[in-house]
């Protein structure tokens, strides 16, 4: 199981950016994060056109197979979500991992019974405006 975020355990930073001008003031080799929404179907093509990593936030099952097809390198999402986008990134061997949004780390054991990829918590993700 993948862990983000947690104190004792070093993790990568995903970078959580709302344009592409947000893009120059994250570190190179940064993971983008972006949420699904309109917009974000313009920054997927610039960070596949300049081979950068991104994460995408969906609330959606939809939007996670979606998510897959554009090539995403983690899916996150809320607990309500998790087991339903996990079956179907098992059953269609999703290249991207599924991330369950955590607040601390009393909820680990609860997502690791659930079979998920791996749980970040709120310190792995980096708001650049």
């Amino acid at each position: 199981m993948l862990l983000f975020g947690h104190p004792h355990i070093p993790s990568e930073k995903l970078y959580h950016i709302a344009s592409i001008e947000a893009i120059e003031h994250t570190p190179s080799h940064s993971i983008l994060l972006f949420s699904c929404d309109e917009e974000v179907f313009e920054l997927i093509e610039f960070a596949k056109t300049n081979d950068l990593l991104f994460a995408l936030d969906i609330s959606t099952l939809t939007q996670a197979i979606i998510c897959e097809n554009l090539d995403a390198h983690y899916l996150l999402v809320n607990k309500t979500l998790c087991k339903s986008v996990q079956n179907a990134a098992d059953t269609y061997l999703f290249d991207a991992k599924v991330l369950v949004h955590i607040k601390n780390e009393e909820e680990i054991e609860e997502v690791a019974t659930l079979g998920i990829d791996g749980a970040i918590l709120p310190e792995a993700i980096i708001k650049i405006s």
